[in-house]
């Protein structure tokens, strides 16, 4: 037996080649036909030197189905359109999100692909975003023919929303950007104008140069209290006007006075100017917040997950046709019709059709439902194989969908005790400080002090926060950097400190413990055929269907079939070579057999029989298998003293079976959402810290009202936009690393907290007796404010244990690129 790699993907190739191309004199070898008519799209098109400037291997690419060739045309609707497509001059413009992009050399193919097509004027493609620009001319060329180009690539598309927070968040990035840079070229500048004063290095200045100086340094200050301090006086503002001190509030009267205290100087004549504390102080303070902020930015997930669940239109039937409506004109009583793969828009009742609904969304569960005429169907539900018509029962907020997210958005509107007790010392903190300076200053003055004022700024500018503003965010930062790079994002700045208190770790089944998906576990065979003779013959056969089962065969030779009949709830029947082939449930199979079943010990997972007319021919075990390291995860939590537990909406006895396989202390099955949250309040009333590892929207409101809760990368848009952190490339034995770097994390805040209350608590007095001029008190607050955040770099370079001294892992999900 040989072994290559395919040309294009660079997916090993087992056996003989036999699918090759000739490229410029040599034979190359390819893992299937999709990946050869690729590479022959890309040569045929001059693209050829791709392969040679990549650093990744391209993507295999994957066949649309009809589902999805459907959904990708309706883009071309007006209606559709509205949303997410704007008028340009020249065409119009779509922002799209691409997914697939591995390495620079990518986007260069996926740009001069779109270029060659008829009708586009432009596409770009953001590395970072993995967004792209496209404007095209809509009467020479479809939106769902480029669309399709890109498919044909082996990348996807889909149009991207973003919502208004996600744009007021870039929008005040970009200012906090503007800021900082104007307050670290205000401390540059500020500070070469001090030095040659403080410390005497251009001696016998006279004093129109000294005052010329004290100008400049007007000049440069200005723009930095103006500009880059003013979030901090409109903060302080805002304190003042709801009675709720903050950091801010001594950020602001600091620089205020300093600045004024300055200015009033330079004007009218004094001893001491502070404009390089002041700025100092702003550069330092704007840039741990900006980096607060630029942590929760990288972290942040797309806003438009929730379109994936509620479609915007739908297709309302009225008097024997149908249009296109807005899924917000719906109303009770009105019927729509669902096509094959789509998702539904409303709750509603089945009155026409057949078909099997995936309702993963709502129950967890992966195995689709059959559902008749009569039966319910669920907003957020995807249509099967075939086609319904729908009376519409609840539309909009009054959906089960929507009062899944209603319980998320009250859960997570409970701010949780560590909020409260840090609000709490801030406040006390505050207003300390903001009684010990005016006593001071009255003291001063009352003794006939000259200086009084000048000592009194110097005890607000030495005991001001910025260490302690900068002791739990950039500790977080640093901890989450490093996480990054083991495939761990946390996406809230309170999820390392909380993971350091968990005790109790509540996994999701389907999707988190397991794959998610159906594999095929044995094949037994009955009448004397070969299982490999017996796969071919079910994986024709499954090729006709969509249903799960039907991709636990893909990749396995097809035995030709024909008049292919797809029986809703049963299974499929077709011919091969004057035979008629039947695959489905044993009851399926059996009533169209002549002979008895043979017998058979039931294994664990589900059973798919293969038979033709007169004999039962195979039996295929499928089970959804477990992730390679969920026991290794199960036994790190176990060894660290942890409670493990699995919490699941199946319906079947699987649930028992994993959690024993694993080793997992208590298994629930059968939950629904509203019974997975009140298990955990329940685990939370006898005093236990939660963590929810999940990939549902099922499983929204129970990971809301964890302490932590983690979606897979593999898991839906809203999951991972709602969790407190996501778990990139799966691996759940990261989890373990995460907590003990939660631990770490908390040690160094503790270390930084100390370490600012300490230094505060030495510097006052020492300040408050008059021995530290303002200008000191800037570096003494500054060299603090260094040394925290050094500190909290050592998290980004400690390592604790087997899981950090893994290989980081390279991978992207959706939108967002990681280490």
């Amino acid at each position: 037996m040989t072994q290559t790699s395919c040309f294009h993907c660079e997916e090993p190739v087992i056996g003989l080649p036999t699918i090759t191309l000739e490229l410029e004199g040599e034979t190359r070898s390819f893992c299937c036909y999709g990946c050869k008519a690729v590479c022959e799209t890309i040569t045929a098109e001059g693209l050829a030197g791709f392969y040679s400037h990549r650093t990744e291997p391209a993507v295999t690419p994957k066949a649309l189905t009809a589902s999805e060739l459907q959904r990708i045309r309706e883009l071309d609707h007006k209606l559709v359109q509205d949303s997410f497509v704007v008028p340009v001059k020249g065409g119009l413009e779509a922002q799209l999100l691409i997914e697939g992009i591995t390495c620079a050399a990518c986007i260069w193919l996926l740009e001069n692909h779109l270029a060659l097509q008829d009708g586009v004027i432009e596409f770009t493609v953001n590395h970072s975003t993995q967004r792209a620009r496209l404007v095209w001319a809509p009467d020479r060329v479809k939106l769902s023919d480029l669309l399709i180009a890109v498919h044909t690539l082996g990348y996807s598309a889909r149009p991207y929303q973003a919502d208004e927070a996600e744009k007021a968040l870039q929008i005040e990035k970009r200012k906090a950007i503007i800021r900082l840079c104007v307050a670290g070229l205000g401390t540059m500048q500020s500070m070469m104008l001090a030095f040659p004063l403080y410390f005497e290095l251009i001696n016998d200045l006279s004093a129109e140069f000294i005052q010329l100086f004290r100008w400049f340094s007007l000049l440069v200050a200005t723009p930095v209290v103006l500009y880059s301090a003013r979030p901090f006086f409109s903060n302080a503002l805002r304190d003042f006007r709801s009675r709720h001190m903050t950091m801010d509030v001594p950020v602001a009267v600091a620089i205020g006075l300093a600045f004024g205290a300055s200015a009033w100087v330079t004007v009218f004549g004094g001893e001491e100017v502070y404009f390089e504390s002041v700025c100092m102080f702003t550069f330092f303070l704007s840039l741990g917040r900006y980096i607060e902020m630029q942590a929760r930015y990288r972290a942040g997930l797309t806003g438009n997950a929730l379109g994936t669940y509620q479609p915007s239109v739908a297709s309302l039937r009225h008097n024997g046709t149908e249009d296109i409506v807005a899924v917000h004109t719906l109303k009770a009583g009105d019927q729509i019709a669902i096509k094959p793969g789509q998702t539904i828009p409303v709750d509603g009742t089945i009155v026409e059709g057949h078909s099997t609904l995936n309702e993963a969304a709502l129950t967890g569960e992966y195995l689709p439902e059959t559902r008749h005429p009569g039966d319910t169907a669920y907003a957020g539900s995807i249509n099967g194989e075939g086609p319904l018509l729908l009376e519409v029962v609840r539309a909009g907020a009054k959906t089960r969908l929507s009062g899944i997210l209603r319980i998320l958005d009250r859960v997570q509107a409970e701010k949780p005790p560590i909020a409260r007790t840090a609000d709490r010392i801030a406040g006390i903190f505050v207003s300390r400080v903001l009684i010990i300076a005016p006593l001071v200053w009255l003291g001063w003055w009352y003794f006939g002090a000259d200086n009084a004022f000048a000592i009194t700024l110097s005890v607000l500018v030495v005991t001001c926060p910025c260490a302690l503003s900068l002791a739990t965010p950039t500790a977080i930062t640093s901890a989450t950097l490093r996480l990054r790079k083991l495939g761990f994002l946390p996406t809230r700045g309170h999820t390392l400190e909380s993971l350091s208190t968990i005790d109790t770790v509540v996994f999701d089944k389907t999707g988190t413990l397991t794959r998610g998906e159906l594999t095929l576990i044995e094949t037994h065979t009955f009448a004397g055929l070969d299982p490999k003779t017996c796969l071919e013959l079910a994986a024709g056969l499954e090729r006709a269907s969509e249903h799960p089962i039907a991709g636990a065969f893909a990749g396995i030779r097809q035995h030709p079939m024909d008049s292919i009949q797809n029986h809703v709830g049963g299974g499929l029947q077709g011919t091969a070579e004057g035979d008629t082939f039947f695959i489905g449930h044993a009851d399926f199979v059996r009533a169209r057999v002549a002979h008895p079943q043979p017998d058979h010990t039931p294994g664990d997972g589900i059973e798919v029989w293969l038979a033709n007319e007169n004999q039962w021919l195979a039996c295929f075990t499928l089970d959804d298998q477990l992730r390679e390291d969920a026991f290794q995860a199960v036994s790190g939590f176990r060894q660290a003293g942890m409670k493990t537990v699995l919490l699941s909406g199946d319906r079947s006895n699987h649930v028992a079976r994993v959690a024993a396989k694993l080793g997992i202390d208590e298994a629930v099955g059968q939950s629904s959402p509203e019974q997975k949250l009140a298990y955990l309040k329940a685990l939370q009333n006898d005093g236990h810290t939660v963590m929810m590892v999940g990939d549902g929207l099922n499983d929204l409101p129970s990971m809301a009202g964890a302490g932590v809760s983690v979606a897979m990368g593999s898991a839906a848009d809203l999951t991972r936009l709602k969790a407190d952190a996501v778990l990139l490339n799966g691996q759940l034995r990261q989890l373990v690393a995460a907590i003990e770097a939660g631990k770490q994390t908390r040690r160094v805040i503790r270390q930084n907290l100390g370490w600012a209350l300490g230094y505060n608590l030495c510097a006052l007095p020492v300040a408050a007796a008059g021995l530290v001029p303002p200008w000191l008190a800037a570096i003494g607050m500054s060299l603090s404010s260094l040394l925290v955040v050094l500190n909290a770099l050592r998290l980004n370079r400690s390592q604790s244990g087997p899981q950090d001294r893994t290989k980081p892992v390279t991978t992207s999900v959706g939108a967002y690129p990681t280490a």
